[in-house]
């Protein structure tokens, strides 16, 4: 189970022995490091994913260190002495690899196994700082290392889930450590020079990761992006994808810029007890779907909502017009979450009313998810209402269904006689009538 992801700068200038006297100008960072790190010691994990810029960065894809020990030294920065080891997870390796082999981006492991070797210090200051700070609090724990690739941020994103999947699949709870840095161009004289825009992007990514605001950080304007100098957006992407479909509360622990470079120290962690869309579910289903040709795995351990049973109908619609409804109308699934992924594949493939949707539509589609309570039989219309009620129509083996609160459907007999039309009953036949409520689900 996914814990908490951390965002973490990295500057050497704050591992108290390298910083010295320049140490009390970095503070606030010094103080956010330490309160993020007790953060993850009170989760208890047992697997830390560490997500950094300056490893080796590909063209081809992220780059995941296969060798079984990682090391390193801040000896670069004078301090040889002060080394950092970090042990990698044979088993989510391999998960990984195999949650990963058909993906559109594929990761490129170097080291171990592979054929592809790496240098001698295997670990870069990006993940050594953050490193530091755990192993300060006593957490030496194995995981993952990943660098970045120089892929879009919607392919990182979803990479991301992969990720998360792979993780979810190794069945230990784990956190996740995004490295990186903001504009590096805060000040006069900063390292790599002064642009006035650096503030602008360093204020907008705060703004967006405290409002839990994805969409717009997958949307950033490219042009600020390149103008700031950053080096880690494209770690904090690659973790906002495995928080994909989850609701999560933000805490932006300190932010500063003492040396021209902006330091975000930042926690993510999903809320459990919170708001609960599964519309986003159904969403990144399809998206899966089209991209490889199957349904995503589904986590073995899956919320509250998500791991009970009910009926659920998904339901697109493309300009207001809809798009695609298939749904059942008792749960025939192991749980929701199997139920929601099922439907909407169906509902863009096989609803006989529409031809199969096509992967371009995606993006202008309108995605809702309607939950079903259990049926309940009534004995007369006075017990309906079509605002509040979804009625079932049964005659024989015959049956029809429809929704509450559907545009143009204002009476109960309007609501029966079409729900009845739909399982092809004819009027005067006996029927039996059930009633049932829906929890409606719409995309943000």
């Amino acid at each position: 189970m996914l814990k908490l992801v951390g965002i973490a700068p990295h500057p050497p200038i704050i591992i108290p022995a390298i910083g010295r006297g320049e140490l009390d100008k970095a503070a606030k960072t010094v103080a956010g490091m330490q309160a993020l790190s007790r953060k993850v010691k009170e989760a208890e994990p047992e697997l830390i994913i560490m997500i950094t810029p300056h490893g080796p960065v590909l063209r081809e894809g992220p780059a995941v260190l296969a060798s079984e020990l990682l090391e390193g030294s801040f000896a670069q920065f004078g301090f040889p002495q002060i080394k950092i080891n970090f042990k990698t997870d044979r088993k989510l390796l391999e998960l990984l690899r195999q949650e990963t082999e058909n993906d559109a981006l594929r990761p490129v492991f170097l080291g171990g196994t592979s054929n592809l070797s790496h240098g001698r210090d295997d670990l870069d200051h990006g993940a050594m700082v953050p490193l530091y700070y755990l192993q300060q609090e006593g957490l030496d724990l194995p995981g993952l290392h990943i660098t970045f690739g120089f892929n879009n941020y919607r392919e990182l994103y979803h990479f991301g889930q992969s990720l998360r999947r792979a993780a979810d699949q190794r069945g230990l709870p784990y956190v996740v450590l995004a490295s990186g840095d903001l504009s590096h161009r805060l000040i006069p004289g900063a390292p790599a020079g002064y642009n006035r825009r650096g503030a602008e992007f360093d204020q907008k990514l705060v703004d967006y990761l405290a409002g839990a605001e994805v969409e717009k950080i997958l949307n950033f304007d490219q042009q600020l992006v390149e103008e700031a100098g950053e080096c880690g957006l494209r770690s904090f992407v690659i973790a906002l994808g495995m928080l994909d479909g989850a609701a999560f509360k933000s805490d932006i622990i300190s932010y500063e810029g003492p040396f021209g470079v902006g330091y975000l120290v930042a926690l993510l962690e999903p809320d459990r007890a919170g708001s609960f869309n599964p519309t986003k579910l159904a969403r990144s289903t399809l998206e899966h779907y089209f991209r490889l040709g199957k349904a995503p795995a589904l986590p073995d351990q899956l919320s509250p909502q998500l791991a009970q049973k009910a009926g659920a109908f998904v339901s697109l619609k493309k300009d207001g017009m809809l798009r695609g409804c298939i749904g059942t109308i008792e749960p025939v699934r192991q749980n929701l979450a199997e139920e929601i992924s099922v439907n909407a594949i169906s509902a863009a493939l096989r609803d006989p009313r529409f031809p199969p949707l096509q992967e371009e539509e995606l993006a202008a589609l309108d995605i809702s998810v309607d939950i079903l309570s259990p049926l309940e039989k009534v004995e007369n219309k006075e017990e309906l209402d079509p605002r509040k009620y979804g009625v079932l129509v049964r005659s024989g083996s015959r049956s029809g269904l429809l929704l509450p609160d559907l545009d143009g459907v204002d009476s109960v007999d309007e609501q029966v006689l079409i729900a009845s039309r739909k399982a092809g009953i004819g009027s005067g036949e006996p029927v039996e009538l059930f009633r049932f409520t829906v929890t409606r689900y719409k995309e943000d």
